[in-house]
């Protein structure tokens, strides 16, 4: 049985989605990893160049500017050095146990320059949530999977990797954190 996606879900992916959308320069190659079904690059129009979304729900297809594919990233496919200008996991991390790898990947994957666009929730979300799935203004896509990841860990994870953190903005009452790294070996 498919996830049931409530209003509530929609807007918030919306707002997170928002928040991103200004650090993806126009032209540029995009990785959305956690894309569900593509609503992030679908959000970004014409402005990006070839890109890719990776979901392990993800239906697979092709549209002129992106393709989705089934799977867990790193392992559903070898993108090669330096193929993307924008790597985006909006409310992804904290469903990754092994997020550290995760990000050495991105790094290579990464352009000289490129960005790493995340949303994070704080960890007193999993509480409103629980609340929120109670009232059944939510679906919980996947709240079982959240792994307690503090925001404040990623920072120095990101640094350790050749990282230099550009922002970190908290959003949604406090409740979300959006944090954009470049990757640090260019001007």
């Amino acid at each position: 049985m498919g996830v049931v996606v409530r209003r509530v879900d929609v807007w918030l992916q919306s707002w997170r989605g928002a928040k991103a959308r200004s650090w993806v320069p126009i032209g540029a190659r995009v990785l959305d990893i956690g894309c569900h079904q593509g609503e992030f690059l679908e959000s970004l129009g014409d402005r990006i160049g070839p890109s890719v979304g990776i979901d392990p729900l993800a239906q697979p297809r092709k549209t002129p500017r992106y393709r989705l594919v089934r799977g867990v990233f790193p392992q559903a496919e070898a993108f090669n050095q330096g193929s993307f200008d924008v790597v985006s996991m909006l409310a992804v991390i904290e469903h990754i146990p092994d997020w550290r790898r995760v990000i050495s990947d991105c790094r290579r994957i990464l352009a000289p320059g490129g960005r790493v666009v995340v949303t994070v929730p704080s960890p007193a979300v999993d509480r409103v949530l629980e609340i929120l799935l109670r009232l059944r203004l939510v679906s919980g896509m996947s709240l079982e999977e959240h792994h307690g990841l503090d925001p404040v860990r990623l920072p120095p994870a990101f640094v350790e990797r050749g990282f230099i953190l550009e922002r970190w903005q908290r959003f949604q009452l406090g409740l979300n954190n959006l944090m954009v790294y470049r990757r640090g070996d260019a001007a």
